[in-house]
């Protein structure tokens, strides 16, 4: 369909680790794009997440969380600082149920910023009394100017729809910058081995550091549409080796599995996956 204008925006989602930006982000264009892990700082780079909807184009940036070292904190929000020309709009997202210091020195860094900003509070279903929430809004509100503020629970999808209303208002009137169909500027292989490094820390949580490297050495789709990858797990000694593959190779395989169901849900096709554990010296 053709329309008389189109609006098209690119928004920063921001905030400490571990307050479910990827859920967030991943509910918000209504595919998997971000890996989700309860273990922090899993996000290791810039995710484009891409929402068109009839007139409306929205593309999301998932930065890597805040970490508590104040040092990073302020790297991070440098990379928000240079980028801020071309950001149209900061979602920033807090936990209502751990919120601490580290939000507000988000705070005061996104307010050098000057620019617009909404406040996502996420994981309100964690909230038997939703009395606490009005004046939860009221505290935070006096925190920072912030446009709107949003309860949501990004996990049991309430408040996306409302969210996304509100993005699409204030993205500006300009062309739409991908394709209709496009969901994420990220390739498939690289989305592979981002479901194969969320699995590992969905079933390893604590057992495994995050210098793991996932390599993916063979990416070929058949005529038939068949997806055949070979994937390699680097790590740095033979305990992480063993602790990966598990006992009787049980680890590996319950690994292997949810990343194929997956790949096949996200690549909508057929997927032979197969998985090797390595061990190198660099990483």
């Amino acid at each position: 369909m053709i329309y008389n204008e189109y609006y098209c925006g690119v928004i920063s989602i921001v905030g400490k680790s571990n307050v479910g930006k990827s859920t967030l982000l991943n509910k918000l264009i209504g595919h998997k794009v971000s890996i989700m892990s309860k273990k922090s700082n899993t996000t290791n780079h810039n995710v484009i997440g891409i929402n068109t909807y009839e007139n409306y184009q929205s593309i999301y940036i998932d930065t890597p969380g805040f970490q508590k070292n104040i040092f990073n904190n302020y790297v991070i929000a440098n990379n928000i600082y240079i980028n801020r020309k071309s950001i149209d709009l900061i979602i920033c997202v807090v936990d209502i149920l751990s919120y601490n210091l580290y939000d507000e020195e988000i705070f005061n860094n996104l307010k050098y910023l000057n620019n617009k900003v909404i406040l996502v509070i996420n994981k309100i279903d964690n909230i038997r009394n939703k009395k606490i929430l009005l004046p939860y809004m009221q505290f935070i509100n006096q925190k920072m100017k912030f446009l709107h503020i949003i309860p949501v629970s990004a996990k049991k999808s309430i408040g996306i729809d409302n969210l996304n209303k509100i993005v699409f208002s204030y993205l500006p009137s300009k062309n739409h910058l991908f394709p209709y169909n496009y969901i994420t500027d990220q390739s498939q292989d690289l989305l592979a081995s981002e479901i194969i490094r969320e699995k590992i820390l969905c079933f390893l949580n604590k057992e495994i550091p995050y210098n793991i490297t996932i390599k993916i050495e063979k990416f070929f789709i058949s005529k038939n549409n068949i997806y055949y990858i070979h994937a390699i797990i680097y790590v740095i000694n033979n305990n992480h080796k063993k602790i990966i593959i598990g006992k009787n190779g049980i680890k590996i395989k319950q690994i292997s599995l949810l990343s194929r169901m997956d790949m096949e849900t996200i690549f909508s096709a057929t997927v032979c996956l197969t998985v090797w554990v390595k061990i190198t010296k660099i990483l």
